[in-house]
């Protein structure tokens, strides 16, 4: 095929998945599909390799992410059951102070809280944020928003067990502790950067409370925060919010079904039992230090058995999720338990879809001749794939607003030019996630439940989350380039 040819139908074939997802409301799993049939028909592998190329992509995604991304499912359902979330960012509040806090929240939303849904965290942690807020001055409520939706945002796509961050590990073939290590590497720095930056913007006048925040009436002392009628409509037009009252115009924060109670306290049950913050994460924080230990060991050149077993991803987070379930009945009993568990597959199911599509789409481009034909257009650094990857992933993010799945079509797309080339694959996913995090706008749903949640008018959020998480895109990006003169 001419090379003309080849780039015309990957780039129409993306632009029309895109159309249909954001003109017609196809769900992106059954767009992507069809991209994928598209590509592979189009560019000569006829019907029947087209089929078994989809297949054994999808296949050998599910391979290396699936089990991984189920294991976190259920230790994010079960620590939400459990109500740790409320209880660590009282924990923080105490310990860290007014200075500390935005850094130490925005740290532990990117990085070992990423087995709980982004919307569930956000529903979950506002009432706490909202009382945190004043006590940062002035320009609180904005803070609070860029820590929020910048912890969120970078975690997801960068930082294991965010589960983008595995469906790209997956898909790149990049070991799971190499790649926590490496997104730890750049989401630190990029969190801590970025929070200290957009405050000091705020502080000079970037931030205006008359304007970017919103006079909001609560039901006494029950976390219910009420929302204009248009702001409403927005985010039930998302299809994202599923607290939106259209008949009252609030929005209740709940928690495994129960409602909060006053400063975002929970109804204690009969059965339940009240356990150490500290051992409630503790099977999740060992399972992490066991998969980064391994990773270590490996880089080295050292062979532990007993270390290759237990800091097998699979193996640690199967630990993690044992050991979650068996505090989590003993404080809470069996039966809410299991009811967590049933929810958080419920909830997981269209991520194993998307991350199994997602190297669908991979594996057809990669069995034709795209690899060959972006190589000749970049020259011998590695800089021109890493930055044409952020640019690709943000393009999509803009148009699509999905940051999840933005990442995975860009490492997709460019995952052979890393095979071509020797290019590291985690350089690959830590581009890609940067550029989907570029200019989250009006389409994202963590957009609006941000804007209801934290007490930001649209014209806030547009600063806290598509300025601030714009600027953590290009720090990210920066932090990538700087790890790739190391890695070459």
């Amino acid at each position: 095929m001419p090379e003309w040819y080849t780039l015309g139908v990957v780039a129409l074939v993306i632009v029309a998945v895109v159309v249909v997802i954001v003109r017609f409301r196809v769900n992106p799993v059954i767009a992507l599909a069809l991209g994928a049939a598209a590509i592979g028909l189009l560019t000569g592998l006829g019907p029947v390799d087209t089929v078994s190329t989809m297949t054994q992509g999808f296949g050998d995604v599910m391979m290396e992410a699936g089990i991984l991304i189920g294991w976190g499912v259920l230790i994010g359902a079960m620590l939400n059951e459990l109500g740790a979330i409320t209880r660590l960012v009282e924990s923080l509040m105490r310990v860290f102070g007014r200075r500390g806090i935005p850094y130490a929240l925005g740290l532990s939303l990117a990085t070992y809280l990423q087995t709980i849904f982004v919307d569930v965290l956000i529903v979950i942690a506002a009432p706490l944020a909202r009382r945190i807020a004043p006590r940062l001055g002035r320009v609180g409520t904005g803070i609070v928003g860029v820590t929020f939706a910048v912890g969120l945002e970078m975690g997801i796509v960068m930082m294991v067990p965010g589960f983008a961050a595995v469906a790209l590990a997956g898909l790149l073939g990049v070991p799971l502790g190499v790649m926590m290590l490496g997104g730890f590497a750049v989401v630190a720095p990029t969190v801590v950067l970025t929070i200290v930056l957009m405050s000091l913007f705020f502080r000079l006048g970037f931030w205006n409370p008359e304007r970017d925040e919103q006079v909001v009436v609560r039901d006494d002392d029950e976390a219910v925060a009420s929302v204009s009628t248009g702001g409403a409509a927005q985010a039930v037009a998302t299809g994202h919010d599923p607290l939106v009252s259209t008949e009252t115009g609030s929005v209740r924060t709940r928690v495994g079904g129960v409602p909060r109670g006053p400063a975002g306290s929970r109804p204690v049950d009969r059965e339940e039992r009240e356990q150490p913050l500290l051992l409630l994460f503790a099977p999740m924080l060992v399972a992490l230090l066991l998969i980064a230990a391994q990773a270590v060991l490996s880089v080295a050149g050292i062979e532990v058995p007993t270390m290759q077993f237990l800091g097998s991803p699979v193996i640690a987070l199967l630990l993690a999720v044992i050991a979650t379930g068996v505090i989590g009945r003993a404080a809470v009993g069996t039966k809410r338990i299991e009811k967590a568990v049933v929810k958080g597959f419920q909830d997981g199911g269209q991520i194993f879809l998307l991350t199994g599509i997602g190297g669908s789409l991979a594996a057809v481009i990669a069995k034709g001749d795209l690899g060959a034909v972006l190589q000749g257009y970049f020259s011998a650094t590695s800089f021109a794939p890493l930055l044409l990857v952020w640019a690709m992933a943000a393009v999509l993010h803009i148009a699509v607003g999905s940051v999840t799945l933005s990442a995975i079509t860009a490492a997709g797309i460019i995952a052979p030019v890393a095979a071509t080339m020797g290019l590291d694959p985690l350089l690959i996913a830590l581009a890609a996630g940067s550029g989907a995090l570029f200019c989250i706008h009006v389409t994202s749903n963590t957009f609006w439940l941000l804007q209801t949640f934290l007490d930001q008018s649209v014209r806030g959020t547009l600063k806290t989350v598509t300025v601030g998480v714009s600027l953590a895109s290009v720090i990210a990006l920066g932090m990538t380039l700087l790890i790739s003169l190391v890695l070459l």
